[in-house]
């Protein structure tokens, strides 16, 4: 992980060992001394250290982890993952909103279309980005990019990451709930392979615009809910204090999301998150995507739809009178 202006709370054994390590890496570079004795046990002990304290993470920890600013993004996965990357942009109704990035690209050298939602590494792009929440005019882009794949016959892989799609005027002005409602309608009708992956944070509607699917993967300090924990507990006990409540009330790990049937498969990250190994998170989830759409391009149009109706409606439960 390293040293970063972002530290949660339960990261700081691991960060206060990562300075020791460096440190003594530092003094031994200057002064040309062999410390290699000295900092192997050390090593030792930060990995067990990691692995122990996210064993054990708390549902808000989780979602501190899904947050954090470190952990790879959706272009951090197409870069490493996928090659031959041709990003397409544009509505063909309004504008394009770099919230949301798409395009043609290859995985292990089979065709895709991968869509996912961008946030961004400092304030200037996180303003360009806008934090990863998506106008009406993304969605409508991603589902332009699924017509596309469906026409070549090519699979569809959407990444997720999203506090949740914008609220603010000018997006309910253009049709923001028609835009996630067509895209849900549309995807469930698609035929050709859909694979979604929650990569980060999994919000509300905004996420369930891409999340439709065949297979959904969820990383494994990823979040998926209807809220925030913050948000939750605001409205259920008037005081966002309580956020620790309402995340363990949520159910929203992918611990509790697989249990519930809500995602089929959990994607394991290295010790100490995905912001602490994204190679190795990238390699996972690589091998994971590979697996999934090699299976399910072997499938007819009309059988994953069949398949793909059927796995919703198992979804919940209800009573008929």
């Amino acid at each position: 992980m390293g040293t970063t202006a972002f530290n949660a709370e339960f990261e700081k054994p691991i960060v206060e060992l990562e300075r020791q390590i460096d440190h003594l890496k530092r003094l031994a570079a200057d002064r040309q001394l062999d410390v290699q004795e000295e900092i192997e046990p050390l090593e030792a002990k930060l990995a067990a250290l990691r692995h122990d304290i996210y064993r054990h993470l708390t549902p808000m920890q989780r979602v501190q982890v899904a947050r954090h600013p470190r952990r790879p993004f959706t272009l951090d996965y197409i870069t490493t993952i996928f090659t031959d990357f041709v990003e397409l942009k544009g509505d063909r109704l309004y504008r394009d909103d770099p919230a949301i990035v798409g395009g043609w690209a290859r995985l292990r050298e089979r065709p895709v279309v991968v869509i996912g939602q961008q946030k961004g590494r400092d304030t200037k792009d996180n303003l360009k980005r806008n934090f990863g929440m998506a106008h009406p005019e993304g969605y409508r882009k991603a589902l332009r990019l699924m017509y596309m794949a469906e026409r070549f016959k090519a699979p569809v892989i959407t990444l997720i990451d999203t506090p949740g799609a914008y609220p603010g005027l000018g997006a309910e002005e253009r049709g923001q709930a028609e835009a996630i409602a067509r895209n849900l309608e549309e995807m469930a009708a698609l035929e050709t392979p859909l694979v979604a992956v929650i990569i980060g944070e999994g919000g509300s509607g905004g996420a369930l615009a891409l999340g439709l699917a065949d297979c959904v993967l969820m990383l494994e300090h990823a979040i998926y809910s209807v809220i925030s924990p913050e948000g939750c507990a605001a409205i259920l006990w008037k005081d966002a204090a309580e956020k620790e409540r309402a995340a363990e009330s949520l159910k929203l790990t992918s611990d509790d999301l697989l249990r519930l049937g809500l995602v089929d498969e959990i994607v394991p990250e290295p010790a100490g998150g995905a912001h602490a190994d994204p190679a190795e998170a990238a390699a996972n989830l690589e091998s994971a995507l590979a697996a999934d759409v090699e299976e399910l391009v072997k499938v007819t149009p009309d059988e994953l739809k069949r398949r793909r109706t059927e796995k919703y409606l198992r979804m919940g439960s209800y009573l008929e009178g």
